[in-house]
């Protein structure tokens, strides 16, 4: 067996049938049974599925229980601020925002952009003030309403 032969064996480069000899093949005309599954994968694929079945899908309570009962509270100054919420959001945590010390047209824009991160994550947008916003993930449930009706500062 030649070094290339043995490199392409190595790396799978050919197919499990093609390493018979010639002979064999021209002596007896026999079926050709496809090659086992196994075979066919390349070694990357198989050490993905033997790392696969060592991990169990087990989450232990108090490590689920830690990640979803942080609520961050944000005062965006500028937009870009807005990136660094939804990261808080994909992490699973809730969200308080809090718009109150941005301009009108900065502060539409970070909600439609939460919006469409909340959709995407699964979770709700609720408002809770004047310009204060709550976002939750998909593994908090928000229960209750607050009423539209605000006091007028000038009263």
């Amino acid at each position: 067996m030649s070094i290339k032969n043995s490199f392409k064996n190595f790396f799978y480069l050919e197919e499990y049938e093609e390493d018979q000899p010639q002979q064999q093949n021209q002596q007896a005309p026999r079926q050709e049974q496809p090659a086992s599954p196994e075979i066919r994968k390349s070694p990357k694929e198989r050490r993905q599925k033997a790392t696969e079945a060592n991990v169990p899908n087990l989450v232990s309570l108090q490590t689920a229980a830690s990640k979803s009962s942080k609520v961050h509270l944000a005062e965006p100054r500028v937009y870009a601020e807005a990136q660094d919420i939804a990261e808080h959001l994909k992490s699973k945590r809730a969200v308080v925002v809090n718009l109150q010390r941005i301009e009108k047209s900065q502060g539409l824009r970070i909600i439609d952009f939460l919006s469409g991160t909340v959709y995407a994550l699964g979770g709700d947008i609720q408002r809770i003030g004047t310009d204060i916003f709550l976002c939750v993930p998909d593994t908090v449930e928000v229960d209750g309403a607050i009423s539209d009706f605000y006091y007028d500062e000038e009263q």
